[in-house]
């Protein structure tokens, strides 16, 4: 019981400072203005749509990026430390195993709301979870609820953009999370707990190895995001909302980062469905989410994971067409 008190306390402290505060914060200013502050990070650097590959699109990307997530990276990795560390095995089983697929997705989504992260932070505690023994479906709506579900994100959407929108998201990432979870355990074979790692390997270096490689990938993706973003005013339908999804589900960006996106494009011109879709997808895995999860959960799951989340981005741009008169 020590052991999960000084956990609590470390995931209370870590998240008051990297999370909690500064949505607070946060919320309370979009609260007076109605307004989002700040441009997309899929333009800095001065990268349009179809411009090519290059080291200013990659080091700009990667800049800004690592400026926005740093401290949810250090509070993910050190609340992935403390769980390793401090949380008996059979608490984290008996919380998040229940009797059924979508009961355990269920319970990991509902773990993911109070950390609020994005899918690469939320990533090293889904890779701890998975070893200790917890069921794809909690570990996979976890992964997932933290970006989908996070309750400040819901709140900025609300306050910044028509209710349609937060609605979407709302319903569209709860069936994500929550059925998309327990349809990857359900179906996808060769999910098998991983062995932990050797006792002399546990702890900060195995997690600490993966930061080196997370930024090598995230700076592939910035270099190439002109090409990977060619969402423009004239993209418009079914395509359009299946490239949204596909490009989308590849993106990386910080919490809420989609909402600057998603408005600009839509001011531009993108279609409703195209939106919707991006309102789902930018969000959720992503190709460094998925780069760091996939020793662990297997590159099927990884894979039927990324297939739940497009065809999500496909529900987001239904769903939204159909609330938007």
């Amino acid at each position: 019981m020590s052991g999960f008190l000084i956990f609590a306390v470390i995931a209370v402290a870590v998240l008051l400072w990297a999370k909690w505060l500064p949505y607070q914060a946060r919320a309370v200013e979009l609260g007076g203005s109605h307004e989002w502050t700040g441009s997309g990070i899929l333009g800095v650097g001065g990268v349009e749509p179809g411009d090519p590959p290059s080291w200013s699109a990659a080091t700009s990307f990667t800049g800004a990026y690592t400026k926005a997530v740093w401290k949810a990276l250090v509070a993910a990795l050190l609340i992935s430390v403390a769980v390793q560390a401090l949380v008996p095995r059979a608490w984290l089983l008996r919380v998040l195993s229940r009797r059924s697929r979508v009961g355990s997705a269920m319970a990991g989504g509902l773990a993911a709301t109070p950390s609020m992260m994005c899918a690469c932070c939320s990533a090293p505690v889904a890779v701890t979870l998975r070893r200790t023994g917890v069921p794809v479906s909690a570990v996979v709506a976890y992964w997932l609820g933290n970006p989908l579900l996070n309750p400040a994100v819901l709140i900025f959407l609300f306050l910044v953009a028509p209710w349609q929108w937060g609605a979407t998201r709302l319903l569209v990432g709860a069936l994500v999370v929550i059925a998309g979870a327990a349809l990857v355990d359900r179906f996808v074979p060769g999910t098998a707990t991983p062995p932990p790692p050797p006792e002399g390997r546990r702890g900060w270096l195995p997690l600490l190895l993966i930061v080196p490689e997370y930024l090598v990938v995230v700076m592939l993706v910035g270099a190439f995001r002109g090409w990977l973003f060619p969402l423009s005013a004239a993209s418009a339908g079914v395509l359009a909302v299946l490239a949204a999804a596909v490009v989308g589900t590849a993106m990386v960006i910080p919490t809420a980062g989609e909402i600057p996106i998603v408005q600009g494009l839509a001011l531009a011109g993108l279609s409703l469905g195209a939106a919707g879709a991006l309102l789902i997808t930018l969000p959720a895995v992503s190709i460094p989410g998925a780069v760091l999860v996939v020793r662990t959960l297997g590159w099927k799951v990884t894979a039927a994971t990324a297939g739940v989340v497009v065809a999500g981005g496909l529900a987001g741009g239904a769903v939204l067409a159909l609330l938007t008169p």
